[in-house]
Parts: C-alpha cells; sequence; structure tokens
C-alpha cells in the first residue's frame, strides 16, 4: 500500500519507485529523478550490480541540492561529508586541547596539523566527486574525478608524514630520506594524473596498482622500523607493530571490498541505497584514519616519555 502524500508537497515535487522497492515513496525535487543502470549516462555506469538509483544530467544547483535525497550515492557522500566533520573537529581538540596538555612541542603541532588536514582534504575530494559525478557535463564529472583521485594520495600522505615522523623520530637521517621519499612518490602520482588517458577504463588496472603500490611500499619503512629498534622483542615494537598491522588489515579489507564488488556481486539489485561495496570502502576509510590519527598520539606520549637510545642517535 502506498502512502499519501500532501497535496502541497506534490506540487513542487515528483514522486518516483525506486527499482526493486515498490513500497518504498522517495520525493525528489522538480528536476531531480533517479535512472536504472541501463538509462544512465556510459561513464557512470562502473558497477553492474548497482542497478538502479542513479542521480544523472544535473546543473551544478541541483547536484547541490541532490545530497538531501536518496540515491545510491547518499551514503558515499554523507559518510566522507561526516568524516570531514569528524577530524576537523579533532584538528580542533588537538591543537586547542590534546597537544597543549602533552607539552608538545612545535614540531608536533606542525605534523597533527599536516596529517589532519590531508584527511580533511581526502573527505572533501571525495565529497565533491559523488556529489558532481551526476553533472550534466562528462567532462566536469572528470575533473571532480580528478580532484578524488588526487585526495585520496593526499590521504595517503596524511598517514604517511606522522607515522614516519614518530617511528623515527629519534633518527633524523633516515627519517628525512623516508619523508622525501614519500613527497616524491605523491609528486609522482600527481604527475601521472595530468596523462590524458589517466581517467579512462583502460588506465583502470594502472590506477589501482599506482595507489596500491603507494600504499603497500610504506611496509619497508615499517621493517626497517622493527630492525632498527631491535626486533620484535623490543618494547617499543611490541607496542606499536600491532597497531601498525591492524592499519593495513582495514586498509586491505577497504581496497578488497572496492576491487571485488562484494557485496552486490551476489545480491545486484539489493543493495543500491545501503551495503554496497563502495560504502563500505567509504567507512573502512574513514575508521583507518581515525585509527591512525590515535596512534598518532599514543606514540607521540611514548616519545616525549622515554628519551631515545644511544644508538638510536648514531644510527
Amino acid at each position: 500500500m502506498r502512502l499519501k502524500m500532501p497535496q502541497k508537497l506534490l506540487k513542487t515535487a515528483h514522486y518516483i519507485e525506486l527499482g526493486s522497492y515498490q513500497h518504498w515513496p522517495v520525493l525528489l525535487p522538480q528536476r531531480i529523478r533517479l535512472y536504472t543502470y541501463e538509462q544512465a549516462p556510459l561513464f557512470l555506469r562502473e558497477n553492474p550490480y548497482i542497478t538502479d538509483g542513479y542521480r544523472a544530467h544535473l546543473p551544478s544547483k541541483l547536484c547541490l541540492k541532490s545530497i538531501f535525497i536518496l540515491s545510491n550515492e547518499t551514503v558515499n557522500i554523507w559518510s566522507h561529508l561526516l568524516g570531514f566533520l569528524l577530524f576537523f573537529f579533532m584538528g580542533v581538540n588537538d591543537l586547542s586541547s590534546l597537544l597543549p596538555a602533552s607539552r608538545a612541542n612545535r614540531e608536533d603541532y606542525v605534523i597533527y596539523a599536516i596529517g589532519l588536514f590531508c584527511f580533511q582534504v581526502c573527505m572533501l575530494c571525495s565529497v565533491g566527486y559523488h556529489l558532481f559525478s551526476c553533472h550534466r557535463s562528462e567532462k566536469t564529472c572528470m575533473r571532480w574525478l580528478a580532484l578524488d583521485y588526487a585526495g585520496i594520495s593526499v590521504g595517503i600522505l596524511g598517514c604517511y608524514v606522522p607515522g614516519i615522523f614518530y617511528a623515527f623520530y629519534c633518527n633524523a637521517f633516515w627519517r628525512q630520506v623516508y619523508l622525501l621519499t614519500v613527497l616524491s612518490m605523491i609528486l609522482a602520482v600527481f604527475c601521472a594524473q595530468v596523462h590524458p588517458s589517466y581517467l579512462s577504463n583502460d588506465w583502470k588496472v594502472i590506477r589501482m596498482t599506482i595507489f596500491s603500490c603507494v600504499a603497500g611500499i610504506g611496509v619497508i619503512p615499517a621493517l626497517h622500523w622493527v630492525w632498527l629498534n631491535g626486533g620484535l622483542t623490543s618494547d617499543i615494537v611490541q607496542l606499536f607493530f600491532p597497531r601498525v598491522i591492524v592499519m593495513y588489515l582495514i586498509a586491505g579489507s577497504a581496497f578488497l571490498f572496492y576491487i571485488t564488488k562484494i557485496p552486490e556481486r551476489y545480491f545486484p539489485g539489493q543493495v543500491n541505497y545501503l551495503g554496497a561495496s563502495h560504502q563500505l570502502w567509504h567507512i573502512l576509510v574513514v575508521f583507518m584514519f581515525y585509527w591512525w590519527h590515535q596512534t598518532a598520539v599514543h606514540i607521540m606520549h611514548f616519545r616525549h616519555s622515554q628519551p631515545c637510545p644511544t644508538w638510536s642517535r648514531k644510527s
């Protein structure tokens, strides 16, 4: 039985049914409608298992308004919009309360500001793409997609900077080597994005390989840090190495959902609006950033309370 809608609302909006959800009424502003996979523009047909709920052919103003409607991008938009707010307020708390209470020095303030700023940029770039991916101009959509990929690179940088800084807190040489290496990799990714074929489907595997390598190469400084600190039996390694492993497990799980398109692969059309792989990817990325920030807090407190060993200064 369909729900009745007030006549006043019916004059300013139209009613559609969302694919297989025959008794789920959704009120949409005028000139906004949802499309099935077959009806959506070709550049939006990335996941055939998401069968409906596509926004398309909208000007910028209606793209912005569509943030308040239920579509297959709603969770993607709001998960990272809320993620941005989370890291913004965490930044305010860190700079005004946590760091002063921890007797942080100037370097700590810079590192925390860089890390949380990178997370916020990543979140906003993602929100922008998922909000404007329905733009009537394919060129505009591709520009936002490029910005989304750039945001991912910035987010990875936000993980590396505090991780490397505090891991090699007592070894200035290796800290500088790894920070310069990471910056060079991120700049190389930015340069690759200039290539005209970078956003094409032909480069899909290459894009995934690039980001996997940039994220996965962090294993090298992690293992080097374990070796410099005396192996797996040392106290600091036993304290913090499990947190590094958890971070990579979260990242690996997120990436696995992203590439396998599970669960919608096995339930096509049933998780169009809630529970799709890209939504799980978004939520896990937010959780990973949060986990890594908390890890940086713990290791900062450790570094401030424990003097650097003599052998570490000479390394």
